[in-house]
């Protein structure tokens, strides 16, 4: 009975500490994956955002490409007296590629409906321009075809390329803000 009676006493003082230690883990593991789930939706929140952030300042630059390389704005930009037309449709066209590569980037940040309206108003310019130089003779001045997208585009019906990119962009721009990263 000794040894029975040592058990007893052992199992006395052993297993409310066994129950204790349970106990405690349950408890810790608990405030733990609390405190990880807090965390972590610190992160997100952060890095929503972030992405909010780098969402609408993609939108800024796309707005800028599209109003800079809006006929109106691009053509007394780079119109030189004493250019012909060959020359000017040259610049016209370099500054178009140039300010599409130089914001080739954005489209990470923006869907895809964006981006494509953005891309399309870069090459229905670039035919613009084109297609009115084939209807002149290159040697011309550059006045001649600076004349001709003026009047290209106040004849134009409809809204501009330009125009309706803006919206496209000014539209998810608005959802972002409202919505955030998820808008």
């Amino acid at each position: 009975m000794n040894g029975f009676e040592s058990f007893l006493e052992l199992l006395k003082y052993t297993v409310p500490a066994v129950v204790v230690l349970i106990a405690t883990s349950l408890i810790v593991r608990r405030f733990l994956l609390s405190e990880m789930k807090l965390k972590q939706f610190e992160m997100l929140r952060e890095n929503q955002e972030s992405t909010v952030r780098l969402r609408l300042q993609a939108y800024e630059r796309l707005v800028l490409f599209v109003e800079r390389i809006n006929p109106r704005q691009l053509v007394p930009r780079v119109y030189q007296s004493g250019m012909t037309v060959s020359d000017l449709q040259a610049v016209l066209v370099y500054n178009i590629r140039a300010e599409f590569e130089h914001n080739l980037s954005q489209q990470i940040y923006v869907s895809r409906t964006v981006w494509n309206s953005v891309r399309q108003v870069k090459e229905q310019e670039l035919n613009m321009i084109n297609s009115i130089v084939q209807q002149i003779n290159p040697e011309d001045p550059a006045k001649e075809l600076h004349k001709r997208i003026v009047d290209y585009v106040l004849t134009l019906e409809g809204e501009l390329p330009t125009d309706a990119a803006l919206q496209v962009i000014n539209e998810e721009a608005k959802s972002v803000l409202q919505y955030g990263a998820n808008g």
